[in-house]
Parts: C-alpha cells; sequence; structure tokens
C-alpha cells in the first residue's frame, strides 16, 4: 500500500496516512535510521495506540537500539495540530516494548512523526550503551597515534612555531609547513612576497581565540568531537576562507546530520551562503517534503526579509514541485 511507506531524513521519519478508519491497524514498511531497520503501526480502538520497534532480525536482537526520541502525530493542511509526546528513551526489542496512546481523534489523513534524539547500542550480554551519533572515527594505528601525538605537543608547546595569528580576543603560535600543507591560501600568503611571509603573521580576526585553536587542532590532527560540534559553524566560515575542502565537507555532512524546526532557517542560509548544495536540498526537502514550513511560519516573514532573491525563488520553485491539489 502507498501509505506504508515511511519517508527519512536526518533523524526524522515520517509516514503520512491516507486513509484511516474508526477502528483498523496499519503497519508500516521498514524504514531505516542510524543502523536498525524500524517498523511504525497503528491501532484505533478507544485510544490511537502507536508503536515503534526494530525490525526483527538477529542484529536487533544481539545489539538492540536505546533509543530517544519525540513522536508527534498532526493532522494534513494549513491548520495542522500537533500532539507531541514526551521525550521517550526506550530499549526496543520488539512491538511491546512502546506503545502510546494518544487520547485524541485522528482518522483519514494524517502524519505521524518520529525524531530520534540519540541511538545507542546496547550490548545484550551488559555493559555500558554506546551512542552511534556522533561517533570518534576509525581506529588508528599506532604509528598516526604517536604522530598525533606530536603535532599535538608542536601546538600546544610552540615547539619551532615560526608564525603568530592574531584573532580577535587574543594570539596562536603555529607552524607555516602545516598551515601550508592544509590550505592552498596559506601556502599562497607564504610562498609568494606578500606581507604575511615578511612579518611571519597572519591576521584573523574573524575568529574568536577559541574558535581558531579549534581550527588549528583540526589542521594537526587532534581535533576533538564536541569542541567540532560547539564550532562547526565558525570552522564552515574558515574552510570557505582558506579553501580546505575536506572541513568544509564535513561540516556539511555533519549540519546535514540534526537539522530540526529550531535551526532549519539558519542552516538553509549557511547553505545557500557557502554554496552547500546537499545541505540546501536538505533544509528544503525538511521544509516543504515533509510540511516542516508549517512549524516555522513565525520565522520565515524575517527570514523572506533578509533573504537572496535567488533563494527565495527556489523555495518558491520547491513550493510547486511539492505541492499537489487535492
Amino acid at each position: 500500500m502507498v501509505d506504508s511507506k515511511v519517508e527519512t531524513i536526518s533523524r526524522l521519519a515520517q509516514w503520512k496516512i491516507e486513509n484511516f478508519g474508526s477502528c483498523s491497524y496499519k503497519k508500516s514498511d521498514p524504514f531505516k535510521v542510524g543502523i536498525w531497520n524500524w517498523h511504525l503501526s497503528i491501532e484505533k480502538n478507544r485510544y490511537l495506540y502507536i508503536r515503534l520497534f526494530p525490525e526483527p532480525s538477529r542484529f536487533s536482537k544481539e545489539q538492540p537500539p536505546l533509543a530517544r526520541f519525540v513522536l508527534r502525530v498532526s493532522n494534513t493542511g494549513l491548520n495542522r495540530k500537533p500532539y507531541i509526546s514526551p521525550i521517550h528513551e526506550r530499549l526496543l526489542r520488539n512491538c511491546e516494548d512502546f506503545v502510546w496512546p494518544v487520547d485524541s481523534t485522528f482518522h483519514g489523513r494524517f502524519i505521524i512523526d518520529v525524531e530520534f534524539l540519540d541511538l545507542k547500542i546496547c550490548p545484550v550480554n551488559g555493559g555500558e550503551a554506546s551512542s552511534i551519533w556522533p561517533s570518534d572515527g576509525l581506529m588508528k594505528s599506532v604509528a598516526a597515534e604517536s604522530t598525533l601525538r606530536c603535532l599535538s605537543r608542536m601546538l600546544e608547546e610552540a615547539i619551532h612555531s615560526d608564525v603568530t595569528i592574531n584573532t580577535a580576543d587574543g594570539t596562536l603560535r603555529a607552524h607555516k609547513a602545516i598551515l601550508s600543507a592544509s590550505s592552498p591560501v596559506f601556502q599562497s600568503m607564504f610562498r609568494h612576497n606578500l606581507k604575511e611571509k615578511e612579518s611571519s603573521l597572519i591576521y584573523i580576526e574573524d575568529m574568536s581565540l577559541e574558535s581558531c585553536t579549534t581550527l588549528l587542532t583540526y589542521l594537526y590532527g587532534t581535533i576533538k568531537q564536541e569542541d567540532f560540534w560547539k564550532h562547526r559553524l565558525a570552522l564552515l566560515g574558515a574552510a570557505n576562507k582558506y579553501d580546505i575542502a575536506d572541513l568544509k565537507d564535513a561540516c556539511e555532512e555533519s549540519l546535514l546530520e540534526d537539522i530540526n524546526s529550531a535551526n532549519v532557517l539558519e542552516r538553509l542560509q549557511e547553505a545557500w551562503l557557502y554554496q552547500l548544495d546537499r545541505l540546501k536540498k536538505g533544509c528544503l526537502t525538511y521544509l516543504f517534503d515533509f510540511g516542516k514550513i508549517y512549524d516555522v511560519r513565525d520565522e520565515v516573514n524575517n527570514f523572506f526579509r533578509q533573504a537572496d532573491r535567488e533563494l527565495m525563488l527556489e523555495m518558491f520553485q520547491e513550493v510547486l514541485t511539492v505541492w499537489k491539489p487535492i
């Protein structure tokens, strides 16, 4: 059936119910979020009962997910009246581990959203659950670890540093070779007879000392995940300015992972400013295909007053693509 399909983007899953009677049952097709396949089901009796559970498999049995999530049920159309659950955190093994009774009338056409706030692997033999978002990456070899320790000392202790960076609120010491190898813009500064080559001084006054330190830890290979998440917008601007392509891609991927109603317009503006096509498409899909434009209607007017005309045209074209007469 058409209305058994669940659409997903980032950490959001959306099930559009096209026809649901006063006393019936529906189960969705499997959909993937994180590393598990999931199902939603709905049943109407006195209440509307909504279940969320992983697809039965050896993997979900051996490594059941510990999920932290929010559900929302809303009518279709312009005047949506959402019914929002509390934040749930459950170990989900089967269809009986989570049942949410909705004390409200929903029938005919309506939408069920599931926003996954976190997903953890729960070892079946005990032990601490570990989140799949974010990950610190692949295991590094002993040689790589040793190299990173050396680079970290070079940065932290300014060992043989030969360039000073002036930020908005402080100075840092770094190495021309590391900066040049990481960025063609920096390389050009030190290769040609520019003032940076003569003075060994770089002005990065559009970054704070803290965010510039995080940029350097990225270039030296010692960045911490929590610092990256905290400063990723500043890092995105620096990556664009100094042509650090891999950092720009990492920022775009990270910003695409956690789009929500509170940040989608800001993300859309950043995507337009830095020409991030995947992030822009993700924001437009979230707003229009998933109908979240209704959740930010108060912020949209101010956004339109500041947005570029070409961006507004793309948003209008997206509306025409998605909108279908009933």
